[in-house]
């Protein structure tokens, strides 16, 4: 709650049942008046709502005609709370990215202000991260100059007109955060005739090819008509994967995503990357077989067998007779 008071000078001629209140240009009831002296009236404002605006709240004193005698902005809102759950990941080694909440209660109802900062563990200075909200509205992006195998410690600083708060410390290794493009080259196709399985390949993630690390891959995949998809777990780091129990004649969306982990020895279980592009075919119709290829008429076979064979053709049937000759003369 909160009380404000409006005097006027006897200059103005003006007495207190002269004057009123508005709070952001609505006028307030008389009811919430109370007058303090001949030249005096005060306003008491009850349970009063966060900001809605970043401005503040416009609370005016007023003479009878209209005039502005006197104001006062108001901001009504929440110091900052300590910001929570910070996770951060690093995109194939080059960079660093990280989230956080801002507190149990969230709103503030006052313009808050987010900064995350970062160091060295053991020495350097602290740093200050510039590209905020890359990836939400609580988020900043560390571009380039990350440290490899020396951990880091990386905290958030929250402050508004009531307030700073600062979160715990976190110390991470950009090592044992490392996520990575999804899987290229997916193919899916057909397992021969068998009308209840498809085959999936794919290539492993060419931005770390370079370095020491293991890999596991998932794989989910759905029918066309439907949104609800199936994950395959154990696919291991194998870069191929036979999908069986599937509907004949049905046309399958397939996805894949990497986990890369154990980078340079990290002990880590590695970040997931994100679901590769769909990639659709489908499985054969019951009693559908591949189709044999064409051939030659019997008249027109027999006029090719008789006919000269072309200079290649000869050469190849000449080394094949040198080779094999004591093969073919039996």
């Amino acid at each position: 709650s909160l009380t404000a008071t409006c005097t006027v000078s006897a200059d103005f001629h003006l007495r207190a049942e002269d004057l009123y209140w508005t709070l952001n240009g609505r006028r307030l009831p008389a009811a919430s008046y109370a007058a303090l002296g001949p030249t005096t009236l005060s306003v008491a404002l009850a349970r009063l709502n966060g900001s809605k605006q970043q401005s503040g709240d416009n609370l005016v004193c007023h003479s009878r005609d209209g005039g502005i005698l006197a104001g006062s902005c108001l901001y009504v809102g929440l110091p900052p709370e300590k910001p929570v759950n910070i996770s951060c990941w690093s995109k194939n080694m080059k960079d660093l990215t990280c989230k956080w909440a801002p507190g149990t209660e969230g709103e503030t109802f006052l313009h808050t202000n987010y900064t995350l900062k970062y160091k060295l563990r053991w020495y350097g200075r602290d740093n200050t991260c510039q590209e905020y909200h890359t990836a939400g509205p609580y988020s900043c992006h560390i571009p380039k100059d990350l440290a490899l195998f020396t951990p880091y410690e990386i905290w958030v600083e929250a402050s508004n007109r009531l307030g700073v708060a600062v979160s715990d410390v976190v110390m991470l290794d950009i090592l044992d955060v490392v996520t990575t493009d999804p899987p290229s080259d997916v193919h899916v196709s057909r397992v021969g005739d068998l009308e209840d399985q498809l085959s999936v390949r794919w290539s492993s993630p060419p931005a770390l090819k370079d370095f020491l690390f293991q890999a596991k891959y998932q794989i989910q995949y759905r029918v066309e008509d439907s949104s609800e998809w199936k994950v395959v777990d154990d696919v291991g780091n194998q870069t191929s994967c036979r999908l069986a129990g599937l509907r004949p004649g049905t046309v399958y969306f397939v996805q894949v995503r990497c986990n890369p982990f154990g980078i340079y020895g990290s002990k880590k279980a590695g970040i997931w990357s994100d679901w590769s592009n769909p990639t659709a075919a489908s499985t054969p119709r019951s009693g559908e077989r591949p189709q044999p290829p064409p051939q030659l008429p019997p008249r027109a076979l027999g006029r090719a067998r008789r006919g000269r064979s072309p200079p290649r053709a000869r050469h190849l049937d000449f080394l094949q007779r040198s080779q094999f000759g004591a093969l073919i003369s039996q």
